[in-house]
């Protein structure tokens, strides 16, 4: 799986960022490492100017094999709190995607139920 990292001028250590953001998204996300190809953070101060509550905003993006990207956000007072939320939040999402396609496949698998020639008609 490739993290792929990207800053906006108000964030500082990129590289640092960087390294610790692929190692924590590899371990948080290693369960699911056969259907994720990509994971892309993007971390932005959104009030540079001005320091506040909740102004540094990290958004993951994973790339599944054969469906639609999933994306979460979060807002956070500082960078660490920002990538863990989100990357909790990532994992639910995930959780939840995978879960749910799961359980699409085994509906569609043949049951005793449809098979005609176990079920006994009574007339």
């Amino acid at each position: 799986m490739q993290v792929q990292v990207n800053t906006s001028n108000g964030v500082e250590n990129k590289e640092t960022l960087e390294r610790w953001a692929g190692e924590f998204l590899n371990d948080a996300l290693s369960r699911f490492s056969q259907e994720i190809t990509r994971v892309e953070v993007q971390m932005s101060d959104e009030n540079s100017a001005a320091k506040g509550a909740a102004d540094l905003r990290c958004m993951l993006e994973a790339r599944l094999n054969g469906h639609a990207p999933l994306a979460v956000n979060h807002h956070a007072e500082s960078q660490d709190l920002a990538f863990r939320g989100a990357a909790q939040k990532l994992v639910r999402l995930i959780e939840h995607t995978l879960g749910k396609l799961d359980r699409h496949e085994h509906r569609a698998r043949e049951t005793i139920r449809r098979d005609p020639s176990i079920v006994d008609i009574v007339e």
